[in-house]
């Protein structure tokens, strides 16, 4: 039966502690063999030995409470304590046993510990080490031979270790560039993933409303044909009764009226959820605003007080289709931007050789991160559930293929206005473009004025 495989660290934190406990239990290996080695040389000079042993278990206790964080989270004020109590340790080990052989192997020992990239004095510091250590061996009768090797040894380790601790930060700087693009890459596709959802969404909710539409209106013929009937028959009739005369009067006048609407409203409802962007036609900019009040109406009128004001505009060319979908989600936006019953005023008309449209709303407004934001898609305010951030980003792709401008004025607590400027006749070239195929040029948000 196997043991129990432990886990590997699972996050940077627990690799750094990993890392620096597998390290400084060598360290200390490497430590306990060469004081070993220096004891073994000394061996029958007992003072010596003890003087040695004593300073050895100090610098070693202290190296262990400055190096507790080393690669990890070590300051770089502990690093030099820790390396000046080496430095000097290390000409105590030379001058207490007569510059035996074994000391000097703490010089490329130190010289590992070395990182430039944590510390950007510690290479000096080395260089300071080896010069004081060499220089003081020489001064003290030590043959030169000696220092200069381990002088060389440790500047050969430190430059190999520096070398390859250098390719391991440029190879975690690749690596962390390439997560944070794997990450971008991720998150772009998310957001397809979920752009690709709505717009399906988008699309059977409108397959739907035609439908329903369309099954609405071949009864809504039979109703209307009936009532019709009837009303011509009873008025033919020379001498009704009270009861039926009210009928005449008053009832089946009234019930054809709301007929008219309801098949009015079907006939909207049809074409604005028809898919295809329909060829360029003449168009009348107040039909589309009242065909676009017919449909919100019972939204709007549940929610706030609608004052329309429509001038005198000459026929437009465009797709008329999209422009009633343009003042209806300029209508549900400002709708929804009033927390509390308040006000809409919806305006036309004709500037130079433009037709002006303007919704202007007593909502929250918006600031000015969030104008920013306005014309994205999928951005959206409203809470998880209640929007899907596209319907004024329909409206930015409307009227830049139709060669148009959006302004935004609009100011937090004093409410928004939007002013849509359609040329009367677009550029030829508009046939050409689809939904969102005309030059995008970013619509211009600015503050309102304070009513001050």
């Amino acid at each position: 039966m196997t043991g129990p495989v432990s886990a590997a660290p699972q996050d940077k934190e627990v690799d750094a502690d990993w890392v620096n406990s597998r390290l400084k239990r060598f360290t200390l290996l490497a430590c306990l063999l060469i004081h070993a080695l220096l004891v073994s040389s000394l061996w029958g000079r007992w003072h010596t030995i003890f003087v040695v042993t004593s300073g050895f278990l100090g610098v070693t206790a202290a190296n262990q409470v400055l190096a507790s964080r080393f690669f990890s989270r070590h300051t770089h004020a502990a690093e030099r304590v820790r390396f000046t109590v080496n430095m000097l340790a290390n000409v105590f080990y030379g001058m207490a046993s007569d510059w035996a052989l074994p000391m000097w192997l703490y010089l490329p020992l130190n010289a590992l510990w070395v990182d430039r990239f944590a510390d950007v004095g510690a290479r000096r510091r080395l260089f300071v080490m080896l010069a004081l250590v060499a220089g003081v061996a020489l001064a003290d009768g030590c043959p030169p031979g000696v220092p200069a090797c381990f002088v060389l040894l440790s500047l050969l380790t430190h430059l190999i270790s520096d070398g390859r601790v250098f390719l391991t930060h440029h190879a975690m700087r690749e690596l962390a560039r390439q997560h944070e693009e794997l990450a971008e890459a991720h998150a772009q596709l998310e957001l397809a993933h979920q752009r690709a959802r709505e717009q399906e969404r988008l699309t059977s909710l409108g397959m739907l409303a035609a439908g329903v539409a369309h099954e609405i209106n071949n009864p809504m013929s039979y109703v209307k044909s009936n009532v019709n009937a009837l009303l011509m028959d009873l008025r033919a009739c020379k001498q009704l009764p009270p009861e039926l005369q009210e009928y005449v009067d008053d009832v089946l006048p009234a019930t054809a009226d709301g007929i008219r609407r309801v098949v009015a409203i079907v006939a909207d409802l049809r074409r604005f959820a028809r898919g295809d962007p329909g060829a360029l036609e003449e168009y009348d900019l107040n039909e589309e605003v009242a065909v676009a009040l017919r449909i919100t109406r019972t939204q709007v009128q549940q929610r706030c007080e609608v004052q329309v004001v429509l001038g005198d505009l000459p026929r437009l060319l465009g797709r008329p289709g999209q422009l009633a979908q343009v003042v209806v989600n300029l209508l549900m936006n400002a709708v929804q931007a009033m927390p509390e019953r308040g006000r809409i005023h919806l305006s036309t008309r004709m500037e130079a050789d433009e037709a002006v449209l303007c919704v202007h709303d007593s909502g929250i407004g918006m600031t000015p991160e969030v104008r920013a934001k306005l014309f994205q898609p999928f951005f959206t305010t409203k809470p998880a559930g209640e929007g899907t951030g596209m319907g004024l980003a329909v409206v930015h792709g409307i009227v830049t293929s139709h060669q148009g401008r959006i302004d935004v004025e609009s100011w937090p607590q004093s409410g928004t206005r939007i002013t849509i400027r359609l040329p009367r006749i677009p550029p030829l070239d508009l046939h050409l473009s689809g939904l969102t195929g005309g030059p995008l040029t970013p619509p211009t948000t600015k503050p309102r004025p304070d009513a001050a």
